[in-house]
């Protein structure tokens, strides 16, 4: 007990040390602060959720400490629960068959496809719960959000408070406000969602090459979504359609579904591509395009929406034949 205490002290501090650095302004402490959910899931991961409840609270009394209260709360709703959240389900496993002699009992884990669905649900109440703190009426919200733009534009570009906006190289700066007002809250919850699963990652892998990961490390290939999530999907789709703060709250479930679909689209990509001979160059394509383009991040998201309908994985990657080994000449 003492080891998980001192873990979850040392875990606390460390994290509320990585939120706080965000104070400085500087490009690494921007890395850092995105990093701060790390410590916390790595000691409930490898040691113990009570670790990991012990570290919440320690980064938490930090900061209220070192800060203020409000600082305090907002890395508790932001980073600390979700984080601790996310790796206790991480770790949720049941017996499934007891344990006999020289074998350990077999284990049914939490699947992993609900962890990536669980971060997209609590990136999007966070992000939504923001935004309803300006009303429900989004007239207010893009008024109050766009003054806070332009406040703050105005302030980078050193321009005074009375004088029209000016933006290099934006020729409607009008128009370039408006758009970053409605693209900032969807892409914060993808960020937030994605900085999640890359900490919950991070942390497992340091407690597997630690040998202290109590789980067998997934196999992320046949990484799926319940079909739950295509309901909501549905459902938001539909929603978004609708004018004012109904529609635009349900743009950020979109948002954070698509991207939750596209990491299964990912999945059943490399798991389909197994065997395939070209199976390097349709990856690093696939991924080249991705991440040059954007667009096609829409269509990775179908074909993983699509495997949870039709089985993609079992349809197409069991009919590949395995490729033959290499002959040596003589």
């Amino acid at each position: 007990m003492a080891q998980v205490i001192l873990i979850g002290l040392g875990a606390g501090a460390a994290s509320a040390l990585l939120f706080a650095s965000i104070v400085s302004g500087s490009p690494l402490a921007i890395l850092l602060f995105y990093l701060s959910a790390l410590p916390l899931m790595l000691a409930a991961i490898a040691w113990s959720h009570m670790a990991g409840l012990i570290a919440v609270a320690v980064g938490a009394l930090s900061l209220a400490a070192a800060l203020n209260y409000w600082i305090a709360f907002v890395y508790l709703a932001s980073v600390a629960v979700p984080a601790y959240v996310l790796a206790y389900m991480s770790m949720l496993g049941r017996e499934v068959a007891p344990a006999t002699a020289g074998a350990a009992p077999q284990m049914e884990w939490y699947p992993v496809g609900r962890l990536v669905l669980w971060a997209a649900l609590i990136a999007f109440a966070l992000v939504a719960i923001v935004v309803l703190q300006f009303g429900t009426s989004f007239e207010a919200y893009q008024s109050a959000i766009r003054g806070t733009f332009e406040r703050v534009l105005k302030l980078q570009a050193r321009i005074a408070e009375d004088q029209p906006l000016k933006l290099p190289g934006v020729q409607n700066p009008e128009a370039f406000l408006n758009t970053l007002v409605a693209i900032m809250p969807p892409a914060a919850a993808v960020l937030s969602m994605l900085t999640s699963l890359i900490n919950l990652w991070l942390a497992g892998r340091v407690a597997r090459v630690s040998g202290r990961l109590r789980r067998p490390w997934p196999d992320l290939t046949g990484l799926s979504l319940p079909m739950l999530a295509a309901v909501i999907l549905g459902a938001a789709l539909a929603i978004s359609f609708m004018r004012g703060m109904p529609g635009f709250i349900a743009a950020i479930a979109v948002a954070v579904l698509l991207i939750a679909y596209s990491i299964v689209g990912f999945s059943v990509l490399h798991a389909i591509t197994r065997n395939a001979r070209a199976r390097t160059w349709i990856l690093a394509g696939t991924w080249i395009a991705v991440l040059l383009l954007g667009w096609p991040l829409l269509f990775i998201a179908m074909f993983g929406l699509a495997d949870s309908i039709f089985n993609l994985r079992d349809r197409f990657g069991a009919q590949q034949p395995p490729i033959p080994p290499m002959k040596r000449n003589s």
